[in-house]
């Protein structure tokens, strides 16, 4: 038997995250889905951010292919669903361990009023979904010059 090196912080970070999505699960979880978490569904990590022209989401979703996302707009609010199938190539009594999460998900995130519903779009390449969601023209920072006397 190998020996390995245990890393507390290592462990340590790791339950950080896993706490801060239980957190963030359960105090921002739409009606209705306490039945989906309970089947042990999963939730894609993603990050937001902004730029002078747009909102930018991306998820990570590893092991998916395009027909398995499915990206909506609908009343302000950007709807993420998809699944994830379990791979049956090994016999399930043959694995040791399984951590990697299977099943469908769904997250949803509510957009400003500035942004260009009509206009987002998204691409899929490597695992990564990026969304990007134009803002409307009076949104967007204007820079005014001062002259200074």
């Amino acid at each position: 038997m190998a020996l390995v090196r245990w890393e507390p912080f290592k462990d340590l970070l790791s339950i950080h995250e896993r706490m801060n999505r239980l957190f963030e699960d359960t105090l921002f979880r739409p009606r209705g889905m306490e039945e989906e978490l309970a089947k042990g569904t999963w939730a894609p990590a993603v990050d937001i951010y902004e730029t002078q022209n747009d909102i930018v989401l991306k998820a990570e979703l590893p092991g998916l292919t395009q027909k398995d996302i499915n990206v909506e707009v609908r009343d302000n609010t950007l709807i993420l669903k998809g699944e994830k199938k379990f791979e049956k190539e090994v016999k399930e009594e043959n694995y040791h361990r399984i951590e990697r999460s299977y099943g469908s998900f769904q997250r949803m995130f509510t957009l400003p009023d500035t942004i260009q519903q009509d206009k987002v779009k998204a691409k899929f390449k490597e695992g990564v979904l990026e969304i990007v969601m134009p803002k409307e023209e009076k949104a967007k920072p204007k820079l005014v010059k001062v002259d200074v006397e």
